[in-house]
């Protein structure tokens, strides 16, 4: 195997280091090559400028996540559970791909119910191979099995949605998710162990994308990433030991995107109005009333998120 050889001749700091170049590189090139197989976006008629996206390539998240996974099934040491992990991690994307690819956007309650599937599957085979301890404010506290799965499976879905909700601008949610994804891996290193190689790896496959996301770009990751990149992200603040910092790590994209599912949940089940004068997602608003350009969000969105992680800092 290649990691065993690189092993004998690296130490792990340069395994990895070689490993993160070489995901950006190889991830670079294939969405260089422009491939036949990727749908063009038609437009999005309630976005804002969402008819400036019509013709660009979208769906590129499933070239960026197939990059990730065979890059990191080389270059870091390969278990049975990172194996199921890569499985459930191709569903959730593939799911993704073929909304992108489709004619007629799939409903709302077909993908929910796909993303619940995928984080029932991922809780079974997490509570089988780790501890269900929770490290919150210092303390350790041990969960049931059941109740730490249900509440994995709520932590999963929500990720997957705030996530995939701030894909609406140029670059901002690749660079969101490398922000918190970088965030995992240098506060929880010792915690997440190979999980730490593995967020490296995925974030150089991003920053690739993000040669080609940012504004104005040339390409849209899609559900294909959006989802993707929400579903890792989940899966690592477990692997952390700390889940709760979930809401703290990806805030921005909470804000950004866990409004607008909270307004269309109380509007549609309950008929309960809010932020009715407020378009969501958030940086629709930003952009629509306030007045800021693409470039502005996304910098401003990631300055505040780099400011809130560093102030958790302080406490972890």
């Amino acid at each position: 195997m290649l990691i065993e050889f690189l092993s004998s001749h690296l130490d792990a700091y340069q395994v990895t280091l070689l490993g993160f170049l070489v995901s950006f590189i190889f991830t670079f090139i294939m969405l260089s090559l422009r491939l036949p197989f990727l749908p063009q976006d038609q437009g999005r008629a309630f976005a804002v400028n969402g008819e400036l996206s019509k013709g660009k390539l979208r769906g590129v998240g499933i070239v960026v996540t197939i990059c990730y996974i065979i890059v990191s099934l080389l270059f870091v040491e390969i278990k049975k559970e990172y194996l199921i992990f890569c499985l459930l991690l191709f569903a959730i994307m593939l799911s993704g791909y073929l909304d992108d690819a489709s004619k007629i956007p799939w409903q709302d309650y077909k993908k929910g119910l796909i993303d619940l599937i995928i984080s029932v599957l991922y809780m079974i085979s997490f509570v089988r191979f780790n501890s269900t301890d929770i490290r919150f404010f210092g303390a350790t506290v041990h969960l049931n099995p059941i109740v730490y799965s249900i509440l994995g499976v709520i932590l999963i879905w929500v990720s997957i949605n705030v996530v995939n909700c701030t894909d609406g601008v140029d670059g901002l949610c690749g660079t969101l998710s490398i922000v918190s994804i970088l965030a995992y891996a240098l506060l929880f290193s010792g915690q997440l162990g190979s999980y730490g190689s593995y967020s490296l790896l995925l974030a150089a496959s991003i920053l690739a994308y993000l040669f080609f996301n940012t504004s104005p770009s040339s390409m849209l990751m899609g559900d294909a990433g959006s989802r993707a990149f929400g579903f890792f992200i989940a899966v690592i603040a477990m692997k952390s030991g700390h889940p709760f910092s979930f809401i703290i790590i990806a805030l921005m994209m909470i804000i950004d995107g866990g409004l607008g599912l909270v307004k269309v949940f109380l509007l549609r089940f309950l008929k309960i109005k809010i932020l009715v004068n407020t378009r969501t997602p958030i940086h629709d608003e930003m952009r629509k009333k306030r007045g800021w350009s693409d470039t502005q969000v996304v910098v401003r969105f990631m300055m505040f998120q780099i400011l809130v992680i560093l102030i958790m800092c302080l406490f972890v």
